[in-house]
């Protein structure tokens, strides 16, 4: 395949312009796209070639998803724009009680093909309201798909799956990786939706992460080489469907296992994959498994507060080392 380098917000509008070039029923709808082309410019070019399918709507994230998936209903494939993951929060009736439940509750006669895009996480100073990384929500709630990619060719792969996928897909994308650059096919690609990868190859223990944190797993494993532990760092990509299997094979090949998330530690989703590795691979483990997570408090604004709350890289290789009793 031939590629080129693209920034994560580049691979998402190319991605965009794609689907809704192959398929007239796809189409954009969220606050101010038209005139600023998405909050972070994600959405660049699309509203001038697509003026009838990119709709602002009003400052109502219940008026957006509701549309949404009424449209959907009707055999349109909406991508809605939350604006930010956090304002979640205003829409969750439509998601979890309707968007969620509607395909089961009608037996399969009805279908919901509907991305739901959230910018995510922290690391740009944006304080507690704009900052939160929110994926354990929808992870807990049947119906659902989640998807949290990390690099610009699975950003692209990954929400060309989604929009063409009949179920609703909550598509986390971290905000502080709009700007990430890295190597994408020129050839038509999708990435199929429950499938993670191994970004880095390792013998001694097994980092399971996403999003973000798989930058910072991969610089921690860096440093960690400088001492002759290597370690392997899985990128799961999707979070529900869970690429158990990725995570079993890696286990099995190093007994040890650190899940990294942003997201807060108490009740994230490391402690699902943490409870999964100890169910079925307790025998091929040397040490228990461990998580690291945000401290459980708000995301501050100070950026020394902020710093302290989420994960680092230190903490990555301070924890590999305790794992493995090298301290």
């Amino acid at each position: 395949m031939t590629h080129r380098i693209m920034s994560c917000s580049e691979a998402l509008a190319e991605a965009l312009l794609e689907e809704m070039e192959r398929d007239d029923s796809v189409f954009i709808i969220g606050e101010d796209i038209r005139a600023h082309d998405g909050i972070f410019g994600q959405f660049r070019g699309l509203p001038k070639r697509f003026p009838a399918r990119v709709i602002d709507t009003p400052i109502s994230e219940t008026c957006i998803v509701g549309a949404g998936l009424g449209a959907a209903l009707t055999g349109m494939r909406p991508l809605v724009d939350m604006h930010f993951a956090d304002f979640f929060t205003t829409a969750m009736d439509e998601i979890v009680n309707q968007t969620a439940k509607i395909r089961y509750m009608f037996g399969g006669q009805a279908k919901v093909p509907m991305v739901i895009w959230a910018p995510d996480g922290g690391g740009l100073r944006a304080g507690a309201h704009h900052s939160q990384s929110l994926e354990s929500w929808f992870v807990h709630t049947p119906g659902l798909k989640v998807v949290v990619p990390s690099e610009p060719a699975d950003v692209k792969g990954l929400m060309k799956s989604a929009i063409r996928d009949d179920d609703p897909v909550i598509f986390f994308q971290h905000k502080k990786l709009f700007a990430q650059t890295g190597h994408v096919p020129q050839e038509e690609y999708l990435i199929p939706i429950g499938k993670g990868e191994i970004k880095r190859e390792g013998a001694h223990i097994t980092l399971i992460t996403y999003s973000r944190m798989t930058y910072l797993c991969l610089e921690a494993a860096d440093l960690l080489a400088q001492e002759d532990i290597e370690a392997e760092v899985i990128d799961l990509r999707t979070l529900k469907p869970l690429d158990f299997d990725i995570i079993s094979r890696s286990v099995k090949k190093t007994y040890n296992a650190l899940v990294v998330h942003e997201a807060c530690l108490t009740g994230g989703f490391g402690a699902e994959i943490a409870a999964r590795i100890g169910e079925e691979l307790f025998d091929y483990l040397d040490a228990p498994v461990a998580r690291i997570g945000a401290k459980d408090v708000p995301v501050p604004f100070s950026p020394v507060m902020e710093d302290f709350v989420l994960p680092q890289v230190a903490d990555i290789v301070e924890s590999v080392r305790k794992i493995l009793n090298r301290q």
